[in-house]
């Protein structure tokens, strides 16, 4: 038996007009390299063209804007489970990508919770530890302090003895060295640092890289965003959003594992460049080739000769503190070379019918002939 409605077009069949539409949108080059997920969602947001992503995707292929793509075969990967709880553990790296067609240079940080996939990330002009610290900031502000954080051995976050392969010693333990601004502040926060030996160990943050250079490039690119500030509206309006309702999860343990920030953590003293100064025996300190004085006001008992702590804030203003208080302090501008008074010789005046010239007393002296050698000798004998 044969149904009466074979080979009638069915009546929810998109009109062919729409369909010719929708492909001359998407041959356009603002839409090159689109995808058909991609695709539709733009289809149905800018152009109220309301299609599945499979009608897309049979658009495209039919229309050769889209072919799809043979499966890699990836090797075998023991997933590591996810932390149980917001906070446990937060991964943080830095993206470096050709972001915007038109424009600047930019870079990526970002930060994604491993138990919820929770993201927060600027785009930035240098991967700066300054830069860094100001995305670090934002998710303490947001979400407080993280128990853990999960990163690179990048020279940001951790200081690495240097040995050539073929010098001695070489297979002995490192020699701890001092921390980074960064992982100075990171103590001084109580949180945790953790270095991963590979890229895949940090895999979330990675999958997310993924997936911004990919979807958000394209979208940046449609949206027409050429400058670090669009870039930066568009990630927090846009981007950020769709990822936070098509990519997080919810954690195997509601509790927060966040803890707030205290009292004692002064944000702009912790997130800055931090060195330490001896205080010299006229109360002064030396710092970036400029000398300043601290205020008599602010002199006590055991400052001379004490270290002090010297803050160069990300403002751009400095300060110096001492032991628990901070102190006042004013630039010490260097002492003006004085100009050296010219010293001028007095002319002797040369007296006769001759002054100021030069003397003539040897003049025709060697014109004279001289005794000869029997003389001379007579002549020395006469007066011995």
């Amino acid at each position: 038996m044969i149904h009466g409605l074979r080979g009638v077009p069915s009546q929810r069949r998109i009109a062919e007009g729409v369909k010719q539409e929708a492909v001359g949108i998407l041959s356009r080059e603002e839409y090159e390299g689109f995808g058909p997920t991609l695709a539709s969602e733009y289809l149905s947001k800018r152009h109220k063209i309301d299609a599945s992503r499979e009608t897309v995707r049979k658009w495209m292929m039919e229309a050769r804007l889209w072919r799809a793509g043979q499966q890699k075969v990836e090797p075998i990967h023991l997933w590591r489970p996810r932390r149980s709880r917001l906070g446990e553990m937060v991964q943080w790296d830095t993206s470096e990508h050709a972001w915007l067609a038109v424009g600047p240079k930019l870079y990526l940080i970002a930060m994604i919770d491993d138990a919820t996939s929770q993201v927060l990330a600027r785009f930035v002009e240098s991967d700066s530890t300054e830069a860094n610290m100001s995305v670090l900031e934002l998710w303490l502000q947001r979400y407080g302090r993280p128990l853990s954080f999960y990163t690179d051995k990048a020279g940001l976050f951790k200081t690495a003895e240097k040995r050539r392969r073929d010098e001695p010693g070489v297979d002995q333990d490192p020699v701890e060295l001092p921390p980074t601004q960064i992982g100075r502040a990171l103590r001084e926060l109580n949180i945790a640092w953790m270095g991963a030996h590979s890229p895949q160990a940090k895999g979330r943050i990675e999958r997310f890289f993924e997936t911004a250079q990919d979807r958000l490039v394209k979208c940046m690119h449609a949206e027409g965003v050429q400058t670090l500030p669009q870039a930066n509206a568009y990630l927090e309006k846009e981007f950020l959003p769709w990822w936070e309702q098509t990519r997080t999860v919810t954690p195997a343990n509601s509790d927060d594992a966040h803890r707030p920030l205290e009292k004692q953590h002064d944000l702009a003293a912790i997130l800055s460049q931090v060195e330490s100064r001896t205080v010299k025996s006229d109360y002064t300190i030396q710092f970036e080739r400029k000398i300043y004085a601290i205020q008599r006001a602010d002199s006590s008992t055991g400052l001379r000769g004490a270290a002090v702590r010297v803050e160069k804030r990300r403002d751009g203003s400095l300060a110096i503190r001492f032991r628990d208080h901070y102190l006042r302090y004013e630039l010490c501008e260097p002492a003006r070379a004085a100009k050296p008074v010219p010293t001028t010789t007095p002319v002797r005046s040369r007296k006769g019918p001759n002054p100021g010239g030069k003397s003539g007393w040897m003049k025709g002296f060697l014109d004279k002939r001289g005794p000869s050698i029997d003389q001379a000798i007579a002549i020395s004998n006469a007066h011995s």
